[in-house]
C-alpha cells in the first residue's frame, strides 16, 4: 500500500487575525492504503505541449495543466526563481506529483496536472513540468502580498478560429495580452469570459489560444462557454479549483459524455469568485438548469461569503448586452431565473461574454432596475441593498464582433429588451453600451472601498483585427481613441446598511515585537501509509514543520505557541483528531523557549489527544530575547475499524503573548 497524496501538497489557507492570537493552517495527511494508480515507471521521452497556469482555490495556490504524447508519471518542478544557478533548479526544488488521463479528443494523446500548494507572498517561481531527463522549458511567475488591494483583467471571446483566419485571431489575441499586461504588469489574474476557441476540439485553435507565454505568467481563470462545452479540450486543458462536476452542473447531466461542464469557486484576497457553467439553463437538456446553478451560489455564498469583502460571478452567457444574442430565448430564461437569487446574496459584480460587445448594465434588483433615477454612464454607483452590476466584455481577439441591436416593445423588466426611458436608443437594462469592432479588455480594481471597472481598448482599426481585415466595419478613431485609452469606468461603492463600516489596515509586525512563522516550504505533513499493528490497530508517525518564534521585546513579556488538530477526513470518512498525540522538543534554544508536555494518542489512554489545544511551547517573563524553533514528532494509532483511504486533517497553531 502506498499514500495517494503528493508530499508538497496543502490545502487552501485563509487567515485571521484576532487581538492576542494568530492562526495559520497545516495539512497533514494519512493514507491507509488504496489511491489513485499512476503510471509505471519509464523513460519518459514525452513531447510536452498546452501548458498553462491556472487559478488555485487561494492566493497561496496555482494549479499548471498540460498534454504529454505519451502516459508516464509527470510533475511541476518549482522553486524560488532566486535560487536557480545559471538555469538549474535546485536539488531541493519543490516537486508536485501530475495527475492525468488520456484525452478524449481529436488530438489523442494525454493530459496532466498538478496544483501548486504553499506558494509565500511576494515571491518570483520558477517551474518546469515533466520528468528526470525530459523537461519542458522553464517559466516563472510572481506572487503579491496575500493581503489588502489588487487589479484582476477580465477577457471576453478569444474564440480562436471564429473569423477562418487562424493566424490573425492568435495574432490579436497576443496583442490584446501583451498591451494589458505591459499596462498592468501587478495584475494577479486573468479571467475568461469564455469561447477560449471556435471548436471545442480543435487542437490548432487550442494550440493557438495557449501560445501566449503571458498564460504560462498569470493564472488563467477559465469559464466554459458555449464554443468549449461540446468535447473534453476544455476540462483537459484547465485544472479548476473546488470544480464540482455533478451532474446537474451539465447541460446533459452526464458528466462522463464528451462533453465539459461543472461550477468552481475560489478565494483570492478579499474576492470570492464563482464561475458557472451557463451552457446548462434547462433541465429539458438533461441537466439541473439555471435551479442548480442558483442552488449552487447559494450553497457557496453561505458557507464562504463572509470570507471575503466582496462577490464577483462569473459566467459565458450575457444576461444583460446590446447586440445579437440580447433577445436569444436562452438568455431571457436566464435573465429571469438569475437576477433575484444574485440579489438575495449581495453579489456585487457579475461579469459575462458571449455577445461580442461591451455593455455596463444599471444597478440591477431582482430583476429590475434598481433606482429609475440612475443616469446614463454615471462614473460612481452605490447598490444599495441587492443592486448588482452586469459587465458583458467585447472580444479579446478581434475574431468576431456582434452589432448593436434596437429594442423593442417587450417591457423594461424581467426577461423584457425595451428601450431605456433615459437613453431609448439603448435597452433598459444597460447604462453603457459600446461596438466599435475594436478589440478591448476589462480591468477590475479591487479596492477597501470600492471595484473600479474599465473596459480598455487594446486595438484599434489596424491588425491584428481579423474580422475588419476580413472586411468588417470599424469606426475608432486613432488619435483619439488609442490602444490604452479608456471607453468606459464605473466605480461600485459597498452599501454599509444604516451604520458606518470602520476599516484599519494592519501591517507586518516592526522590529521588537513578538512574531512566528511556520519554518521551510511550509508543504503538506504527510504521515505515510500506516501500518497495522498487533491486529487491531494501526500507527503512522511523522514530525510538524517547525515553527520559529521570534520575541525582540524590552518587555520580555511570557508567550506561548498551542495546537490543536481537526477530524481526519475523506470524503464522508472520518476519524476523530483525539488519535493523533505529540512529543514537543525544543530544535533551536532561543527566546526563553520551552518545550510542551507530551501528549499520547487518545487511543492509549482514552483521552483527548490533540483534539483540544495542547502546548507546542512557551516562556515565561523575563526570559531572554531572540529566536526558537519548536518542533514535534506526531504519533497517530487508530483502531483498525477505520476503513481505507486517504485522510486529511487541519493543524491549527495559534500564539499568544502579552
Amino acid at each position: 500500500m502506498r499514500p495517494n497524496l503528493p508530499s508538497q501538497a496543502l490545502g487552501p489557507v485563509r487567515h485571521r487575525v484576532t487581538l492576542g492570537a494568530t492562526a495559520a493552517f497545516l495539512g497533514l495527511s494519512v493514507a491507509l492504503g488504496g489511491g489513485l494508480a499512476t503510471p509505471a515507471a519509464a523513460a519518459d521521452s514525452a513531447t510536452l505541449s498546452g501548458i498553462v497556469l491556472g487559478v488555485g482555490a487561494s492566493e497561496s495556490q496555482r494549479t499548471v495543466s498540460w498534454y504529454s504524447t505519451t502516459d508516464t508519471a509527470q510533475k511541476v518542478q518549482l522553486a524560488p526563481t532566486s535560487r536557480l544557478d545559471s538555469g538549474e533548479f535546485p536539488t531541493d526544488a519543490a516537486a508536485f506529483d501530475a495527475l492525468g488521463a488520456a484525452n478524449i479528443a481529436t488530438s489523442g494523446g494525454y493530459n496532466r496536472h498538478a496544483t501548486l500548494t504553499g506558494l509565500k507572498e511576494n515571491t518570483a517561481y520558477s517551474y518546469r513540468v515533466g520528468s528526470e531527463g525530459n523537461w519542458s522549458p522553464t517559466y516563472s511567475f510572481k506572487t503579491q502580498d496575500f493581503e489588502g488591494e489588487y487589479d484582476f483583467l477580465f477577457l471576453g471571446d478569444p474564440q480562436i478560429g471564429s473569423s477562418g483566419d487562424l493566424a490573425q485571431d492568435q495574432a490579436g489575441w497576443a496583442d490584446t495580452l501583451d498591451v494589458a499586461t505591459r499596462a498592468n504588469p501587478d495584475s494577479e489574474l486573468l479571467v475568461s469570459g469564455g469561447d477560449q476557441v471556435e471548436s471545442a476540439n480543435n487542437e490548432s485553435q487550442w494550440t493557438s489560444f495557449l501560445a501566449p507565454d503571458q498564460l504560462r505568467q498569470y493564472p488563467w481563470a477559465a469559464t466554459i462557454g458555449n464554443h468549449d462545452v461540446g468535447g473534453k479540450a476544455y476540462e483537459q486543458h484547465f485544472s479548476t479549483p473546488n470544480t464540482d462536476r455533478s451532474g446537474s452542473l451539465y447541460s446533459n447531466g452526464n458528466p462522463d459524455s464528451n462533453t465539459s461542464g461543472g461550477n468552481y469557486w475560489y478565494i483570492y484576497k478579499d474576492v470570492l469568485f464563482i464561475d458557472l457553467n451557463s451552457n446548462s439553463y434547462a433541465t429539458s437538456q438533461g441537466g439541473g438548469g439555471d435551479e442548480a446553478h442558483t442552488k449552487y451560489v447559494e450553497d457557496v455564498i453561505d458557507q464562504h461569503g463572509d470570507e471575503a469583502k466582496w462577490k464577483v460571478l462569473v459566467y459565458h452567457h450575457s444576461i444583460y448586452s446590446p447586440a445579437s444574442h440580447a433577445k436569444d430565448k436562452d438568455n431571457k430564461v436566464r435573465r429571469t431565473d438569475f437576477p433575484t437569487t444574485f440579489s438575495k446574496l449581495g453579489v456585487d459584480l457579475v461579469l459575462q461574454g458571449h455577445d461580442h460587445s461591451y455593455s455596463r448594465s444599471y444597478l440591477i434588483k431582482n430583476g429590475e432596475k434598481a433606482d429609475p433615477q440612475e443616469q446614463p454612464g454615471a462614473a460612481d454607483v452605490y447598490p444599495g441593498p441587492g443592486g448588482v452590476l452586469y459587465v458583458t466584455a467585447n472580444s479579446a481577439s478581434g475574431s468576431k464582433y456582434y452589432d448593436i441591436t434596437a429594442p423593442d416593445s417587450s417591457g423594461t423588466s424581467g426577461a423584457g429588451n425595451g428601450a431605456d426611458p433615459l437613453n431609448p436608443d439603448s435597452y433598459w437594462y444597460n447604462s453603457v453600451q459600446n461596438q466599435e469592432h475594436v478589440r478591448s479588455y476589462v480591468k477590475v480594481q479591487v479596492r477597501n472601498d470600492k471595484l473600479v471597472v474599465e473596459n480598455l481598448r487594446s486595438g484599434t482599426c489596424d491588425a491584428p483585427n481579423s474580422e475588419v481585415s476580413h472586411g468588417d466595419w470599424c469606426n475608432n478613431t486613432t488619435e483619439s481613441q488609442p490602444v490604452g485609452s479608456v471607453v468606459d469606468k464605473v466605480s461600485i461603492h459597498p452599501y454599509n446598511g444604516d451604520g458606518q463600516s470602520l476599516q484599519v489596515d494592519v501591517p507586518e509586525a516592526a522590529p521588537g515585537e513578538f512574531g512566528w512563522t511556520i519554518d521551510g516550504y511550509n508543504g503538506l505533513v504527510d504521515l505515510g501509509t500506516a501500518k497495522e499493528i498487533g491486529g487491531d490497530h494501526f500507527t503512522a508517525t511523522g514530525r510538524i514543520n517547525p515553527i520559529l518564534v521570534s520575541d525582540t521585546r524590552r518587555s520580555l513579556s511570557p508567550w506561548s505557541v498551542s495546537a490543536n488538530v481537526s477530524a481526519f477526513k475523506d470524503a464522508d470518512k472520518k476519524f476523530a483528531g483525539s488519535y493523533l498525540g505529540w512529543t514537543p522538543y525544543i530544535q533551536n534554544q532561543g527566546a526563553g523557549a520551552q518545550a510542551g508536555a507530551s501528549v499520547a494518542s487518545g487511543y492509549d489512554d482514552g483521552g483527548d489527544g490533540l483534539a483540544v489545544s495542547r502546548g507546542l511551547g512557551s516562556a515565561v517573563q523575563g526570559h531572554a530575547r531572540g529566536t526558537a524553533k519548536l518542533g514535534a514528532d506526531l504519533d497517530l494509532k487508530i483502531p483498525d475499524s477505520v476503513e481505507k483511504g486517504g485522510y486529511r486533517a487541519t493543524l491549527t497553531i495559534t500564539a499568544l503573548s502579552s
